[in-house]
């Protein structure tokens, strides 16, 4: 007895003992799936630790992330800087 899991990948489950399995089908449209999703999660990794290529990315453009992570960084601290100086300036006038 089998439970029909994806009828469009002929996939099935033996519930006795829990194990997924094919009913006379490939497997090859589900390991093009994984593939492509292994992909995507190595290019969210790389977009994390910004380092290496990008899927979507032009080449030469491995270190961009972390030059624009520094730049936005540098004009958000100049941006707190001048508003806490003001405050304290403000607060020295009174």
């Amino acid at each position: 007895m089998y439970v029909l899991v994806l009828p469009e990948y002929g996939l099935v489950v033996d519930p006795l003992i829990g194990v997924l399995t094919t009913a006379g089908e490939s497997l090859s449209p589900i390991i093009d799936k994984l593939g492509e999703l292994e992909a995507v999660s190595q290019d969210l990794v790389n977009m994390l630790s910004g380092k290496g290529n990008f899927l979507a990315s032009y080449p030469g453009r491995e270190k961009s992330l972390g030059i624009a992570g520094g730049v936005t960084a540098f004009w958000y601290g100049i941006a707190i800087g001048l508003f806490l100086a003001g405050i304290i300036l403000l607060f020295q006038m009174m």
